[in-house]
């Protein structure tokens, strides 16, 4: 009995391993329940959710919100009126969603479900959103993707940056470094969706600082900062404007969902 056990233990233990030394994307290849729909199929969610979720909207290449539909005769606009008058300090804005259901419930789990993998599904879309976008515009890929950093005690609270959980795999995505390190948050702001929209802003002054001992990894370069959320832009502002200072050629922002 004894050696059955041990048997039985040796090759859990050959499978456990195995289980845990599959990448990311060949877990998600394997046979599961859609999150949205609970059907059975291959990957995060089925083809016909992916079909049913997917958006195609036309957006603003400053500040990812959606422009109203054109004549279609005319070619696309492709900033919106406000970023035209008042352009934002990143060159290239892109997100993959808008922030509506599913999306918002996806992230939700990422965010404050403990459900770290479900960033692997997200930056794939993501990734490809980038590709499209870097397709129509003048920009280039950046040189280092770089997540909006928490302050230390909110990471404490929840055990990991949903950011750098996008962060690392949308650089193995697009083949990028991505660093967590180089942009800090030493001061813990109140949350933003706490705030009126005209505070957000006030709020986050100061709040970001790239790591003296490594401005040197700033200067010059192409970096994204992403995130997983845009909503009025005053947490990516004032990070974009702290790596602008510290050197960087250009900045550009990724988040998974754009609110209205």
């Amino acid at each position: 009995m004894a050696v059955v056990c041990a048997s039985i233990q040796g090759v859990w233990t050959r499978l456990s391993g195995t289980a845990e030394n599959l990448s990311a994307s060949e877990r998600m290849g394997l046979p599961g329940h859609c999150r949205l729909c609970r059907a059975w199929g291959i990957g995060a969610w089925c083809a016909a959710c992916d079909a049913r979720f997917r958006s195609a909207a036309h957006r603003c290449v400053r500040c990812a919100l959606v422009l109203p539909a054109n004549d279609p005769a005319a070619p696309a606009p492709r900033v919106c009126g406000p970023c035209l008058r008042r352009p934002p300090p990143w060159s290239v804005a892109v997100c993959a969603e808008d922030y509506a259901f599913p999306w918002d419930r996806l992230i939700a789990d990422l965010k404050f479900h403990d459900q770290p993998e479900v960033a692997q599904p997200l930056a794939e879309r993501l990734a490809q959103a980038v590709r499209d976008a870097l397709e129509t515009s003048d920009a280039a890929l950046p040189e280092l993707l770089v997540p909006v950093p928490l302050s230390a005690r909110r990471l404490r609270e929840r055990g990991y940056n949903q950011a750098w959980e996008l962060a690392r795999r949308l650089g193995a995505a697009l083949g990028i470094g991505a660093d967590a390190q180089l942009l800090l948050r030493p001061v813990d702001t109140a949350h933003q969706a706490t705030l009126p929209r005209a505070e957000r802003e006030r709020n986050l002054r100061g709040a970001f600082m790239v790591d003296p001992a490594r401005r040197s990894a700033v200067d010059g370069r192409r970096i994204a900062l992403v995130d997983d959320v845009m909503t009025t832009g005053a947490t990516l502002r004032e990070a974009t404007l702290e790596l602008l200072r510290a050197g960087a050629a250009e900045v550009q922002v990724w988040a998974i969902a754009r609110t209205a």
